[in-house]
């Protein structure tokens, strides 16, 4: 096995004990050291793989995000669906995902709740970290009028930002209700998807 490689995949365990960590413990009191001591290696082996605790949470979410949007491309890219079929089947994808690594989306939901008590702006961060998934959403309803599947008196940005809201309500379910079933937010979608097909 070649040396980034093996790089590659100690990156990943770490990462995965150090959501443990940051489930554990929440965002503000976990430190490097507690990190190192998950994952049995000393602060210095750490310091190889990631500068500090916020580059390993940005990392923790990144990887989520990354893993995500390839799922969602794929879907985008499969010619055997219509423009609604496409939206439908992303936002269940999306919910259960969510549903899925709810451990992360908490820690993540500590995380932007410390940043607005200190005076940050959280929804900055989560659009900055959102944008290709809203542009996808905008891409598949503009697909869908070109094709003559959605009527051309839609929005195309409200109707990205109502799906995006979707979204939005599957995590606060998740999160801040411990609802690990969101299924029920799939009918919304499905009946979302069917006011916006051309009559």
């Amino acid at each position: 096995m070649s040396i980034p490689v093996e790089h590659d995949k100690r990156k990943e365990e770490i990462l995965d004990k150090a959501l443990d960590v940051f489930v554990v413990e929440g965002y503000k009191d976990t430190t490097f050291q507690k990190i190192a001591e998950r994952c049995g290696i000393t602060r210095t082996i750490l310091y190889l793989y990631f500068t500090n605790k916020r580059e390993i949470f940005s990392s923790c979410i990144k990887q989520f995000l990354e893993g995500l949007e390839t799922q969602i491309r794929t879907v985008c890219g499969r010619e055997d669906l219509s423009c609604a079929e496409k939206l439908a089947l992303v936002g269940e994808m999306v919910v259960k995902e969510c549903a899925d690594e709810s451990r992360l989306l908490s820690v993540v939901l500590d995380y932007l709740l410390r940043l607005k008590t200190a005076g940050g702006d959280p929804d900055e961060r989560v659009r900055r970290r959102t944008i290709r998934m809203r542009h996808i959403f905008a891409v598949i309803v503009i697909e869908g009028k070109r094709r003559g599947e959605f009527s051309e008196d839609i929005s195309v940005k409200a109707t990205s930002e109502l799906f995006y809201a979707l979204i939005e309500a599957a995590v606060f379910r998740i999160t801040v209700l411990g609802k690990k079933d969101a299924s029920a937010l799939d009918e919304a979608i499905l009946l979302l998807t069917s006011k916006i097909k051309k009559a």
